[in-house]
């Protein structure tokens, strides 16, 4: 497996859309298995295509605490096909906007169709964290950012400070 490296914002890649696949084959099975890999080396709980380049319709998730087996799912065209009228507000971070929460309101409860590791179509009730993360995940499919849910003060705040952050990692590289 290889550990591919997450695009850090502000960056275009992360605003594209994701197309979706034809198929789960070998090839798509071989990068779900690197995302799982590079999501994992960087402590993260979920991982979209576009945050490593890739303009595939694929996510991976695992919110397993540390003291748990790990419980990685792997979801090909993911789409929500219910939501909960309940909703819930999660802190939120993502390893393309390092070092950087905020909260951000959603459904708490949702169901979602997707293509698994094997091609065959499948749909899960997800609710709490797991909901949460998904959601967030489908949203990078889109181009959404987490900060795209916030006020445009804080959501420009967190982006400068990245902007200023990759700027200073270039003049020290």
């Amino acid at each position: 497996m290889t550990v591919l490296p997450v695009i850090v914002a502000p960056d275009p890649r992360l605003k594209i859309k994701a197309k979706p696949i034809d198929a789960v084959d070998d090839d798509v099975r071989q990068f779900m298995d690197d995302m799982l890999e590079s999501m994992y080396a960087s402590n993260g709980i979920g991982l979209a295509a576009p945050q490593v380049g890739d303009d595939r319709r694929v996510i991976v998730v695992d919110v397993a605490r540390t003291d748990e087996d790990p419980q990685p799912m792997c979801l090909a065209n993911p789409q929500i096909v219910g939501v909960a009228d309940e909703d819930r507000i999660h802190e939120e971070g993502c390893l393309s906007l390092p070092e950087h929460y905020a909260d951000v309101v959603r459904p708490d409860a949702i169901r979602v169709r997707y293509l698994d590791r094997d091609n065959e179509i499948r749909e899960i009730d997800a609710d709490g964290l797991l909901a949460t993360c998904i959601q967030h995940e489908i949203d990078h499919l889109d181009g959404i950012l987490f900060v795209d849910h916030v006020s445009a003060l804080k959501r420009n705040m967190i982006l400068r400070k990245l902007t200023k952050a990759k700027k200073l990692a270039e003049v020290n590289a």
